[in-house]
């Protein structure tokens, strides 16, 4: 399923670098392949390849650039089930969520091919006093220069692509670090991109430790870090950028509020796919219910009858709806976190067990909010519930977070969505939906420990271009 060996890609071309570190099958355990490894010389030269690509990426036509962007559509298109399987095997991923992330790297390709052409400026009159008399002024976005990405493991391909899709569509060259759990899809993505016309040098895609990866944040040629994951790692790798703008997306523990009136049946159908989806393994995973008393037990109940039906089990079955976790470290953390909470005096709705890599899909009621399974990102299967009597009660817990990445919002009062529009803090309100709704041209990030800046393919163009402006002093140029 996947070949034994893949190289990195330094300036364009696959490369051996004489070292090589061992992916594994995330369900079985074993090896799956090698990929190539690379050191801090060779990121040093990916970094000088990308320096000198900048002048050439930075003058491509749009059509060209363009063009780049939809020969990835194409081929990953013609390529799909190819890269839905090496995603089960390389991040353990039921194989329908793994089709889904590869048709949404699709629509973000797709979604910049059409953004690159229609990047525009503005004119702007500048007489708003005597003294400006006769100026005018145009404004438009020039590429940033060569940037930084560091993605994370649990959307491997598509998160990949939220960074490299706009870089290409802006004409920034680029350097990429994929998460060493997970580096075979950005390998397979790179494969694809060596075949289009982009000038020597524009992209790099480099597995490599944490330890040698220091120069994709510290190097002062790079001009924009972003990076994905926790928020541990990511407000450390801000302290060290340097001058070099930098985009975080981090965490969160993102609440959901069932207010009364919702149509439970639907909410419990969201909830269970908010909080359980690729083992809870995500950002924006439901990890905090809310739940209007009035509704509070009968929510419970179409939760739980709903989990009793979810298989785990080997990811590749069409069936399989929970898949491992990440590590077989990452199933015992959550299991030490829900018996803290246990211990603690909380109650085991449905769930609560380990084995091996794999957790249960679990809820939890009467949790302490200091509980780490509450406070703190879990990145796993779990979501705690918890009844409230006021819907500005509910917004009030939904802000009790370090956090402010997403919240949903079932509710029928337009009243009560635009108060949660208004008062939550948080970077996306999402109304009648979960939060783990998104889709990839939305502006989609956070504030406080959630990040800096915003994804979605328009807004992180933004981010890695800047406005240059020319004015013009008609005054005293003479007459025709």
């Amino acid at each position: 399923m996947l070949r034994d060996h893949y190289p990195c890609y330094l300036a364009n071309r696959p490369v051996e670098t004489g070292q090589s570190m061992t992916v594994s099958n995330k369900y079985t355990g074993e090896p799956a392949c090698r990929v190539a490894l690379a050191d801090a010389g060779t990121i040093d030269r990916a970094i000088a390849a990308a320096v000198e690509a900048f002048p050439r990426t930075r003058d491509m036509p749009g059509y060209r650039r363009q063009a780049v962007l939809m020969h990835v559509v194409q081929r990953v298109s013609e390529r799909h089930e190819e890269l839905s399987k090496a995603l089960c095997v390389e991040a353990g991923k039921p194989i329908r969520d793994a089709r889904g992330e590869v048709t949404r790297l699709i629509d973000t390709f797709r979604v910049a091919a059409e953004e690159c052409v229609r990047m525009g400026g503005e004119w702007m009159p500048l007489d708003i006093s005597a003294r400006a008399e006769g100026c005018e002024a145009v404004w438009r976005r020039f590429p940033i220069g060569p940037c930084s990405f560091i993605a994370p493991f649990n959307f491997p391909l598509n998160l990949v692509a939220h960074k490299v899709a706009p870089a290409i569509a802006v004409g920034c060259p680029w350097v990429l670090k994929p998460a060493s759990r997970t580096p075979v899809s950005a390998l397979l993505l790179g494969e694809i991109l060596a075949q289009t016309d982009l000038p020597p040098g524009a992209f790099s895609i480099l597995p490599c430790s944490r330890d040698g990866a220091d120069l994709f944040t510290t190097d002062e040629r790079l001009k924009l870090l972003s990076f994905t994951g926790s928020p541990d790692v990511g407000w450390e790798l801000k302290a060290k950028a340097g001058k070099k703008k930098v985009v975080l997306e981090l965490g969160g523990n993102a609440a959901c509020v069932v207010d009364e009136g919702a149509d439970l049946d639907f909410a419990a159908d969201r909830l269970i796919i908010g909080a359980f989806y690729q083992s809870g393994q995500s950002c924006i995973s439901v990890q905090r219910i809310l739940a209007h008393q009035s509704v509070y037990e009968p929510l419970k109940s179409k939760l739980c009858a709903r989990v009793a039906r979810l298989k785990a089990g080997d990811p590749l079955e069409e069936d399989t709806f929970l898949g491992p976790m990440i590590t077989e470290d990452d199933a015992r953390r959550m299991e030490t976190w829900v018996n803290e909470a246990v211990a603690g005096g909380a109650n085991i709705v449905c769930g609560g067990r380990r084995t091996g890599v794999f957790y249960d899909a679990t809820l939890l009621e009467n949790v302490d909010p200091g509980a780490r399974i509450s406070c703190v990102e879990a990145f796993g299967p779990v979501a705690t519930l918890q009844p409230f009597t006021g819907f500005a009660d509910a917004i009030r817990r939904v802000n009790d977070s370090v956090y402010g990445l997403q919240v949903g919002v079932f509710t029928p009062s337009i009243h009560h969505a635009f108060y949660a529009y208004r008062e939550s803090d948080v970077g996306g309100v999402i109304i009648n939906d979960v939060p783990s709704f998104r889709v990839d041209n939305m502006p989609y990030g956070g504030i406080k420990d959630s990040g800096l800046g915003r994804e979605g393919v328009r807004f992180a163009m933004e981010d890695m271009t800047e406005i240059k402006l020319l004015v013009l002093n008609k005054v005293g140029r003479g007459g025709p």
